[in-house]
């Protein structure tokens, strides 16, 4: 079996068709059906930023109601979810801020907030899995995190599904479910030393993501453990600053663990002997990449990167 490992499309269906029919995937009248002996499988975020939104829905949940294809949830989703969830204490899990609306506009624009299309739409979203763990290989969006995912085993629906009880309980800052969401879906962060910022665009954040898949992050300076964005710039004197450490992890994935989320850029390359992550910013400019699996030949190598970028 190859699996087709699919990054972040963010609502560029055009980059998701070429992809597709780069891997051979043609569409039968219904959906694309793969060639044999594949599988696509997309790591989540299929939403916010591009230009077609609901199309980038349907081709994905079309493929995976004729089962030729699985998914899982990236954070932009469970976004969508929180944003629209209200919480018992007022407001909304996710609150209605201009800087998280502004984030979600481009899908509010194709399914107005509280529309039958909108309320369709994050039904489907709550049948995505917080991650995969099948025979041969493993994904999640942004972090393979054993604990988080045992903190949340009694909060989830089947197949590892959110509810909308474990929407709110994972909004509560500092909760047990919050940070396992946080740790799955947008991976580890640490903060950063004091008075020391990271731009990120026009952002300005605190806390910066790390390279949880090296085996010694904890002790590289903190220029070397940060996992940096397309966009995303730290200050100069991170070369010498050792992190700041609160939560100590280690990765714990036994099997090739996939991950999208991390906004790389340049030639696709796996992360360590058994972390491949194939985000490579195709909602930002960059291309959409597919990584091909084959349970036959398990070895991780660059060779087996797929991309397609349009134009």
């Amino acid at each position: 079996m190859i699996y087709d490992i699919i990054g972040d499309i963010h609502g560029h269906a055009d980059k998701l068709i070429g992809l597709l029919e780069k891997l051979g995937y043609r569409h039968q009248g219904q959906y694309y059906q793969p060639p044999a002996n594949h599988q696509a499988i997309f790591v989540g975020d299929f939403i916010d930023r591009g230009p077609a939104q609901l199309q980038t829905l349907q081709i994905v949940f079309d493929m995976i109601d004729a089962g030729v294809a699985l998914a899982v949830m990236g954070n932009h989703e469970y976004n969508a979810i929180a944003y629209a969830t209200a919480h018992p204490d007022g407001g909304y899990c996710r609150p209605h801020t201009d800087r998280n609306t502004h984030q979600h506009q481009a899908f509010l624009a194709e399914a107005p907030f509280g529309s039958a299309t909108h309320t369709y739409w994050l039904q489907r979203m709550y049948e995505l899995p917080l991650w995969l763990d099948l025979p041969d290989l493993q994904v999640v969006h942004a972090c393979w995190d054993n604990d988080a995912q045992k903190t949340l085993t009694t909060h989830l629906s089947a197949n590892n599904c959110l509810n909308p009880c474990t929407v709110i309980a994972s909004s509560t800052a500092d909760s047990a479910p919050y940070h396992a969401i946080e740790n799955l879906l947008k991976g580890i962060e640490v903060a950063l030393p004091a008075g020391m910022v990271l731009t990120d665009g026009q952002i300005i954040r605190h806390r910066t993501r790390v390279k949880w898949w090296l085996e010694n992050w904890q002790t590289l300076p903190l220029a070397a453990a940060a996992q940096l964005g397309a966009n995303t710039m730290l200050h100069p004197a991170a070369d010498n600053q050792p992190m700041v450490i609160t939560t100590p992890f280690r990765a714990n994935n036994t099997k090739p663990t996939f991950i999208g989320h991390y906004w790389l850029t340049g030639t696709p390359t796996i992360l360590s002997d058994s972390v491949v992550c194939t985000d490579y910013s195709a909602g930002g400019g960059g291309h959409l990449t597919a990584y091909q699996f084959d349970t036959d030949n398990p070895t991780l190598s660059d060779d087996k990167f797929v991309q397609y970028l349009g134009g």
